[in-house]
């Protein structure tokens, strides 16, 4: 079920008026109704699939149980820690095992099968017709981090089976996050929770500038991007440009418009999610890029493999090994393509100088804080890093990396100086809807989201006005319900 569709339009005031009017009156009730109202959701797209991620649910279940039953039982600490490190690595091993069959067998079967080509032995190796689950990465990292920190002792195991069901299904994120921690999700299903007003205003907001991001922005992006991309053998370099651009524009919107309206219908449950990103592309340099874009994702990496490897406290060959580790891992972790290797092999290189000369934490505050605009230094600070960035997306965008390079070759070439072409575009309106939606971020950067807060000194009809004009343009511009990119990781 898409969060730009009609179906997700009607099930979500019906869950929404069963949640807090039906199911409100006992807490585990009102969990196993989430639970439910998730499954239901999730299986729109495949009921088959719900047994998969039941399996992934209850296997993560059984290895917390086991683990507080261990630490009952054994008395002696290091048999305790080797029998709850055993359990620990067979749930990884599992859910890793089904995440690889269904996500990446087909690129080993491929991978193994040319690298056999190279020395002239061809195998006659077939392929499968695998279909990859909806969200698997996802839901998958979300169990793994709740056996990893029982292990660590940074959470308590639960036997309430319910609440764990509810915390790895919960609808609005399950598909493409944020990616949770059961530190901050889990407690808030053991707790009673109660209707705010106020906080389920705020989160119409953030679905509301989530819709706009995804439909009015990202969605006709894509049109110009399928275009250019489809046809960048007969284009001029100016015109790849403008492609390699609208892309870094439609991810964004695409990705953080889904987030923001995971978060925010969230809060109309009642619940806090973790922020997901934080204005990226007004980042000065690739390290603060990288602290504010997928943050779930990029801080799942960090506490689960980067720092156990050791992180930065390290020699300086082994710093660079964590660090090429790490995006390489997470170039991986979005599919099953070189490109998206090759992906985060830049993206280590950008890194990489930044951390050697210790200015990897340099741009930790909000840029022009206190400030209407910034400085000459940090616009080009921040033109550079999107840049880089953008380039960086044109390896993630292609369907292989001859493609990519093919792309880029035809950039750098004298057609990069002619006019773009311009008979594609759906219509001139998304030169002017991008920099109005840029104003409206730069405005609202100090927030969680973009408008959070703007308008609050209005008079209410000026801002129900406000809020009027973005729906207006969500009816007018978007198209139709096209799925949201994350959805294929």
């Amino acid at each position: 079920m898409l969060f730009n569709s009609l179906d997700f339009a009607i099930f979500l005031p019906i869950v929404f008026l069963l949640y807090w009017f039906v199911f409100n009156k006992n807490l585990k009730i009102q969990n196993f109704f989430v639970v439910v109202a998730s499954y239901i959701f999730y299986g729109w797209w495949d009921w088959r699939f719900l047994l998969l991620m039941g399996f992934t649910t209850l296997a993560s279940w059984v290895s917390g149980v086991l683990i507080l039953e261990i630490r009952k039982k054994q008395k002696e600490p290091q048999k305790e820690k080797l029998y709850s490190k055993i359990v620990t690595i067979s749930n990884i091993v599992l859910n890793l095992g089904i995440l690889c069959y269904y996500k990446y067998f087909n690129f080993f079967i491929e991978a193994f099968v040319d690298a056999f080509s190279l020395f002239g032995k061809e195998l006659n190796i077939h392929t499968l017709k695998i279909i990859l689950p909806v969200g698997i990465s996802f839901y998958t990292f979300q169990a793994l981090s709740y056996t990893i920190d029982i292990y660590k002792k940074k959470l308590e195991p639960t036997r309430d089976i319910v609440s764990f069901f509810a915390f790895v299904s919960f609808f609005p994120q399950l598909v493409a996050g944020p990616i949770e921690r059961a530190t901050n999700l889990l407690p808030q299903f053991f707790k009673k929770r109660h209707f705010e007003y106020d906080q389920a205003v705020d989160g119409m907001r953030q679905i509301l500038w989530g819709l706009f991001k995804k439909m009015a922005i990202a969605d006709n992006c894509a049109v110009c991007v399928d275009h250019i991309f489809n046809n960048y053998e007969a284009l001029p370099g100016s015109t790849l440009v403008l492609g390699a651009f609208f892309f870094s524009i439609q991810i964004y919107c695409d990705f953080s418009g889904y987030s923001d309206i995971a978060i925010g219908t969230a809060r109309l449950f009642g619940f806090n999610l973790m922020r997901n990103f934080a204005f990226p592309y007004f980042s000065r340099d690739i390290a603060e890029f990288w602290r504010r874009w997928h943050i779930s994702l990029t801080t799942w990496f960090r506490d689960y493999i980067y720092i156990p490897l050791g992180g930065s406290r390290v020699s300086k060959s082994k710093v660079i090994r964590n660090t090429f580790i790490v995006y390489l891992v997470s170039g991986f972790w979005h599919g099953a393509n070189w490109t998206f290797i090759a992906w985060g092999l830049i993206n280590a290189i950008y890194f990489l100088p930044l951390l050697l000369r210790g200015k990897n934490r340099k741009n930790l505050e909000i840029v022009a804080y206190n400030r209407a605009l910034p400085s000459l230094k940090e616009l080009g600070q921040m033109l550079l890093t999107f840049a880089l960035a953008m380039f960086a997306w044109i390896f993630f965008r292609a369907d292989s990396i001859t493609q990519a390079v093919y792309y880029i070759k035809g950039m750098f070439n004298s057609s990069l100086l002619s006019f773009p072409e311009n008979g594609f575009y759906v219509g001139s309106f998304i030169l002017v809807l991008v920099p109005i939606f840029f104003v409206f971020e730069w405005i609202g950067r100090r927030d969680q989201f973009a408008i959070q807060t703007i308008g609050f000194g209005w008079k209410r009809g000026w801002r129900w006005l406000l809020y009027l004009v973005i729906i207006m343009l969500i009816f007018n511009y978007g198209g139709a319900e096209a799925p949201f990119i994350y959805f294929q990781f």
